[in-house]
């Protein structure tokens, strides 16, 4: 292949992904403007008609503001690859460290790192304290903006710089087969992360206090005894310092297995309701679920990286990406950038693979606790969350990991 056809090939993939991307959020758009004034037969009876306006208003809003962001991120990358610009930040870093060291390429992905956040600062800045707070959802102030911001910086610096240099060096020391070395430790990261994080990273960015309620510890213990969940502690995180945005989860694995409420969750709900969310996400636990995707996408980084080792050797593979310099950090910022626009035709795919882990998990709820409780425990956070009832079907098949709400309220009502 030549870099002239590799750069033709790029560029109508970038176009048929961008133009299906905005096709996609016009639709969404039109059609929840189209049911704005009428709340679904389902939800009459508990949704009213300005809180249906209001979330169709909230996401109209939010897919505006993604057609914004989609063509920022496309000029971005234009700039960045075709443009010279990451031709450009390897000339620069190539005068502070010698361009086949290590530290260039860290140094390297640290500089476009740096150009990207102030590149991306307008729009973030934007969601946080328009779009959010225009819809009550924001609660963060600019002190705190300014706090997490120097937080996920020094995190950066602390675990990322020898995260990413330790993978650097398996690329150049490894031989031919380094791409096996990076997998087995990516796997490892992956691991150590979900130990590490939720004890030593989210406190952090959030208060974690042990669940108060004594009547709903009793009620939570007792679902996990019949369930044969084993945790290492029920813990209530302060999200409404942030967001009024409520959620559920739970982090860490084997003994430390810890579950997480959002205390805006827990002012919303009833305890039948918390019993019956916590029930669903105990589906995913026992359908094994973290661990198959976990799985899969070990195989697919696995082939992912196997392929940038035969691209890494690949004149055409920089030069038709704008870039006539070589190396390992050039061609993982290459292939980085390359992957969401050839991968997005799969979306529909994990989309509704993480949809039926959905429906699995819903299943086990009705087992396991009330499905009546569940449905109003749906509602009460399709509400709060202001999710449109009413989204786009071709839209919600590429895009939603969760089912459309009419469709699962049926699925737990029995129709």
């Amino acid at each position: 292949m030549t870099a002239s056809i590799f750069t033709a090939i790029f560029i109508l993939a970038l176009l048929v992904s961008v133009s299906l991307r905005v096709w996609l959020s016009l639709r969404q758009a039109r059609h929840v403007a189209h049911h704005r004034e009428r709340v679904p037969a389902a939800f009459a009876g508990s949704i009213a008609l300005p809180d249906h306006r209001r979330a169709a208003a909230y996401t109209i809003a939010k897919g505006k503001l993604g057609r914004v962001e989609l063509a920022l991120s496309t000029i971005w990358l234009l700039v960045l690859t075709l443009g010279g610009g990451l031709q450009y930040m390897d000339g620069i870093t190539a005068q502070w460290f010698a361009p086949s060291s290590l530290w260039h390429g860290v140094a390297l992905f640290g500089l476009l790192a740096a150009v990207g956040f102030i590149y991306d600062l307008p729009l973030t800045l934007y969601s946080i304290f328009n779009l959010e707070a225009r819809f009550g959802f924001n609660r963060m102030t600019p002190k705190m903006f300014v706090m997490d911001t120097f937080k996920q910086l020094a995190l950066a610096i602390v675990i990322g710089t020898p995260v990413l240099w330790a993978v650097l060096w398996l690329m150049q020391g490894m031989g031919a087969n380094w791409w096996l070395w990076v997998w087995v430790f990516w796997l490892g990261l992956n691991l150590v992360t979900m130990v590490v994080y939720p004890l030593f990273i989210a406190p952090l960015f959030n208060k974690f206090s042990p669940l108060a309620d004594e009547s709903l510890k009793t009620r939570v213990e007792a679902l996990l005894m019949r369930c044969g969940f084993r945790s290492k502690g029920l813990f209530v995180m302060d999200g409404s310092k942030r967001s009024a945005h409520g959620n559920a989860y739970f982090t860490g694995f084997g003994a430390g297995k810890r579950i997480v409420f959002f205390d805006t969750l827990l002012s919303s709900l009833q305890p039948t309701e918390v019993e019956a969310v916590l029930a669903h996400e105990l589906g995913h636990f026992k359908h094994h679920h973290l661990w198959k995707r976990i799985a899969v996408m070990g195989t697919a980084v696995l082939a992912l990286l196997w392929a940038l080792g035969f691209l890494i050797q690949q004149d055409w593979f920089y030069q038709g990406l704008g870039v006539q310099a070589h190396g390992n950090a050039l061609a993982l910022i290459l292939f980085s950038m390359l992957l969401p626009v050839l991968l997005f035709p799969l979306t529909p795919l994990t989309s509704m693979w993480s949809r039926k882990h959905e429906f699995e998990a819903d299943a086990y709820a009705c087992k396991q606790a009330n499905a009546a409780d569940l449905v109003t425990a749906l509602v009460k956070l399709y509400k709060e969350n202001a999710a449109t009832l009413t989204p786009d079907p071709l839209h919600s098949l590429f895009y939603d990991s969760h089912p459309p709400a009419s469709i699962r309220i049926a699925r737990l009502q029995g129709r």
